[in-house]
């Protein structure tokens, strides 16, 4: 397995990302309170809802699709809009999760079917901060051909040596109707991203993970544009891609850059 190349958690690895898994273990131990955390800071909600509108300006969610980010009083709490379509996500529709994904005060709100992906994840990996799960329409045909996503140019170089791809058969057998349902699956879902900052989900579409919200819309819109660019590559001939130290090299510059691109996005979606 590689070293982390998705900047979570400086030179992660083989090593950090079990020490993370122990680490996470601890959440459960402790138990959920029926009680929610103490506010979560204003600003962290407003770039929940940002993301959601920015993720569906730029092509990577439509009517499905969501984003999280883990509560930043609790880190056993993680928050995620209520179900609906990303675009139409207001302040009032986010929602708060224990890593068991149980709505703490749902008000008659209906949560994500899929929010086992998120709970899962932030259990196994205590550095991610922010989660994006998408059908993004360029990223499909890696998830289901068996042809690696690699990073085209030094903005997708988080990719690094390519995200894993989840077979949903090994833990829901032949008939599932694709979807991360139940917290089972989620968890196998988790195991399968390990260190990755992306893995894609065959017949079905991907999952980002980062330090922040920002960092994870960044590597949703670029790993659709990645794709994009390397599905278009292939009509012409076969591409030369970041190795892997290439790509470590341009993920750690771009970590200290997403503030650019993320505010082109919000003042697009705050315009319309």
């Amino acid at each position: 397995m590689p070293g982390c190349l998705c900047g979570c958690a400086p030179e992660l690895g083989r090593r950090g990302f079990f020490a993370a898994a122990v680490a996470a273990a601890a959440f459960p131990a402790r138990g959920f309170s029926a009680e929610p955390a103490p506010a979560a800071d204003p600003v962290l909600i407003d770039d929940i809802v940002t993301a959601n509108h920015i993720l569906y300006d730029q092509g990577v969610v439509d009517g499905f699709g969501h984003i999280s980010a883990r509560h930043d009083k609790d880190p056993s709490r993680y928050l995620l809009s209520r179900s609906m379509a990303p675009a139409l996500v207001t302040e009032a529709d986010v929602m708060e999760f224990d890593l068991d994904s149980n709505a703490i005060d749902p008000r008659g709100r209906t949560p994500y079917l899929e929010r086992f992906i998120h709970g899962e994840i932030y259990k196994l990996r205590p550095d991610v901060m922010a989660i994006v799960h998408s059908h993004s329409p360029a990223v499909l045909p890696f998830a289901d051909t068996g042809v690696p996503l690699l990073p085209m140019n030094h903005i997708a170089g988080f990719l690094g040596a390519g995200p894993p791809v989840f077979e949903i058969r090994t833990v829901a057998g032949d008939a599932s109707d694709m979807l991360v349902r139940n917290n089972d699956i989620g968890k196998a879902l988790a195991k399968t991203l390990g260190p990755h900052p992306v893995a894609l989900m065959r017949g079905h579409g991907s999952v980002a993970a980062a330090q922040s919200v920002k960092h994870v819309v960044f590597r949703a819109v670029y790993t659709e544009v990645n794709a994009r660019t390397e599905g278009e590559a292939l009509k012409i001939g076969k591409p030369t891609f970041l190795n892997e130290k290439e790509a470590a090299a341009a993920a750690k510059t771009n970590d200290g850059l997403v503030g650019r691109p993320w505010e082109l996005w919000k003042q697009r979606v705050m315009s319309k």
